[in-house]
């Protein structure tokens, strides 16, 4: 069966994620993760990328982006792969790529899933083990936030803005809002979209989103059609 061209559809956020090879190390020290922070701001910036969330994993990397354009995304995870893994390369003395196959991504309706998907990402390193809360995370968009630091990759969505009227109501309600988390049917939902490709959106959006994106968004039901009797034949056959 051929693989479905990649959803990429301007003006709606993506949930996105970028794994290394099995036993690599997205990044191993803090300057890899500052130098891939640095490739991924220039690479957004020149590729008209709005990134609204992220958080950097020690196999993969996480991002909740609007893209401006239909390629934005795409241009911007090849910028990055260029300008990183080069310089990962030579810092460490290997060869080779260090990407996984290709990122994937879901489309998601903003007013739905955006605030989920935020919580999804900035959650990672607290669902992983790797911190106990989300501002113990240097490396992802969680301090930026809840106002603990000012991060020039993100660019934040109205969603966010719309959480309050001054940055300090914003922080206390993002905080709450991660303090509630997601249901665990909430996160696979979010996750199974991600690693499949498909978008997130309800059906009266379906139609207008598929004839965006070229292609069908989300699976078939599965088995087959259900048949119809046509009026047309008599009783007596």
């Amino acid at each position: 069966m051929a693989r479905l061209p990649r959803l990429g559809v301007p003006g709606w956020p993506h949930l996105v994620v970028q794994r290394v090879h099995e036993g690599q190390l997205l990044a191993r020290d803090d300057t890899d993760r500052a130098a891939l922070l640095g490739a991924l701001r220039e690479a957004a910036r020149l590729h008209g990328l709005a990134v609204h969330a992220y958080a950097l994993c020690p196999d993969h990397l996480h991002l909740l982006a609007t893209p401006a354009q239909e390629d934005s995304l795409s241009l911007t995870m090849q910028a990055l792969g260029r300008r990183y893994v080069a310089g990962y390369n030579r810092r460490h003395g290997r060869h080779g790529g260090l990407w996984s196959g290709r990122f994937r991504a879901a489309v998601l309706d903003p007013v739905q899933f955006l605030l989920p998907a935020m919580v999804f990402v900035e959650q990672h390193g607290v669902r992983a083990g790797l911190v106990h809360r989300e501002e113990d995370e240097r490396w992802s968009s969680a301090r930026h936030h809840l106002g603990l630091m000012t991060d020039p990759l993100i660019a934040d969505h109205a969603l966010f803005w719309a959480l309050g009227n001054t940055p300090f109501e914003r922080e206390a309600a993002w905080r709450r809002r991660l303090e509630e988390g997601l249901s665990e049917a909430e996160r696979q939902r979010l996750a199974d979209a991600m690693h499949k490709g498909w978008a997130l959106v309800d059906d009266a959006k379906q139609a207008a989103l598929q004839q965006l994106a070229g292609r069908p968004v989300r699976p078939r039901p599965r088995g087959r059609p259900k048949k119809t009797v046509s009026s047309a034949v008599s009783i007596d056959q």
